[in-house]
């Protein structure tokens, strides 16, 4: 059996060696990728090893003749001004990551009834490279703000390793019915995912629930009117679903907006609307801090959505301006 090489690319240093053969053949099923490796047919600089080898760049993979790799799918059609919207919400770019400020609305990835998704319009962003982008994290459909795409295959699984190490600094704002009571502090709380009148949702648990997953976010009070409506800066150190909005519940202060989580004995997020203030969700990623896959740190803000921007102005909140991006060697 004629054997054929390929070098491994800097992208592709440090994933593991199955995932290398399925990102080049991606025809070829997991079973016999392990076989292939288990029975010496698949090498690494002429060695036999195992799946889950970390490669490194340069590296040579020798493979028996497999299936060739699939045709690429065609580009899906997508309107010109969702193209031009998402072409414009770009904040950062280089030949590793993309940073988009995402709007208001737009889901991330497709479900049941979700036709138009942000995981469905990426080929307009490839902008020149081989590659489309891939997600790494996901916001909500009605949060707003910094939002992270991988540009390589490689860059995303560093990416995605980063964001399970917690090598993330993420900052969210938003603007909350109540003032907390302390101004600043930490909750810690366990989550978990439960079902319900309002279907699936996050909810409070207690520390030795099996089903229940440790939960914590740093919050700051930066501005508040009338002890009615403030302003927090959210610092999530953990990544569960719907995080921000059940632990702002939990310190009686629901965001605003937020019908799926506010509480009727609160002072909830409908008291916005007689005050003449927008009903949409005021939660809004406005800076992320990660490093950089190609080395050093890589720093993100961005701008207020209008519906929070009106409501800065309506409440006398003095945001300022998003940093222009940065990256420290």
């Amino acid at each position: 059996m004629t054997t054929q090489a390929q070098v491994v690319t800097e992208d592709e240093a440090d994933i593991r060696l199955d995932r290398w053969v399925r990102r080049h053949f991606p025809g070829v099923p997991q079973s016999a990728i392990q076989k292939l490796c288990r029975t010496g047919k698949i090498k690494v600089d002429g060695s036999r090893a195992a799946t889950a080898t970390r490669l490194l760049a340069g590296q040579s993979i020798q493979v028996p003749p497999l299936t060739e790799p699939a045709e690429p799918k065609p580009l899906s059609r997508i309107d010109p001004h969702d193209a031009k919207d998402l072409q414009d919400a770009i904040i950062y770019l280089d030949d590793h990551i993309l940073v988009l400020n995402k709007p208001y609305g737009l889901p991330v990835q497709g479900g049941p009834g979700i036709a138009r998704h942000l995981d469905g319009m990426l080929d307009v962003l490839r902008l020149g490279s081989e590659h489309r982008p891939r997600l790494v994290h996901r916001l909500d459909r009605d949060t707003t703000g910094v939002l992270l795409l991988a540009r390589t295959p490689g860059t995303a699984g560093k990416l995605a390793a980063a964001f399970r190490g917690r090598d993330m600094e993420k900052t969210y704002w938003a603007v909350v019915a109540g003032r907390p009571v302390p101004v600043e502090g930490r909750i810690d709380m366990p989550l978990k995912r439960v079902g319900g009148a309002r279907g699936e949702r996050t909810a409070p648990t207690d520390r030795d629930d099996p089903d229940g997953a440790r939960a914590v976010t740093d919050y700051r009070t930066l501005d508040h009117a009338a002890r009615k409506l403030a302003w927090l800066e959210l610092k999530p150190l953990t990544g569960r679903t719907h995080q921000l909005r059940v632990h702002c519940v939990a310190i009686r202060a629901p965001i605003l907006g937020d019908e799926k989580y506010e509480e009727p004995d609160q002072n909830n997020a409908f008291a916005a609307l007689v005050q003449g203030l927008s009903s949409d969700l005021h939660l809004h990623a406005r800076r992320l801090e990660l490093p950089h896959p190609a080395g050093g740190t890589l720093l993100v803000e961005a701008e207020l959505p209008s519906h929070m921007r009106a409501t800065f102005q309506t409440l006398g909140f003095h945001a300022p301006p998003a940093q222009p991006p940065a990256r420290r060697r």
